[in-house]
């Protein structure tokens, strides 16, 4: 498998709260990775709905400038979205470490 590089939770809100906070214009993408059906149970704001299985469809509608973090339950298919984007030469994407289920358990909020 690929390498691929992880963003922990509590790196990933404060990088998400400083673009926030500056007004910049943010080049980071926040795309999870899970099913419809879990994403209704709560997500992270400003993230986008992208199931996994729909990735290699789509991949030529990634922006590649953009930095990409990919997350899902527990950080372990969007490991694989990440090794999967590295695959196709995309360097500038990430794995949330843990997951949802780890910036919940931070007390990071769920919309």
């Amino acid at each position: 498998m690929y390498g691929i590089k992880e963003i922990d939770a509590a790196e990933l809100s404060k990088q998400l709260s400083s673009a926030a906070e500056n007004s910049l214009p943010e080049k980071l993408r926040l795309i999870d990775v899970r099913t419809p059906a879990e994403v209704a149970r709560g997500k992270i704001a400003g993230s986008e709905n992208l199931p996994l299985h729909v990735i290699p469809l789509k991949v030529e509608e990634l922006d590649t400038d953009e930095t990409i973090v990919f997350y899902c339950q527990t950080g372990a298919r969007s490991a694989q979205a990440c090794a999967f984007m590295t695959s196709k030469g995309v360097d500038n994407c990430y794995n949330l470490r843990g997951g949802i289920v780890t910036w919940a358990q931070m007390g990071l909020p769920i919309g």
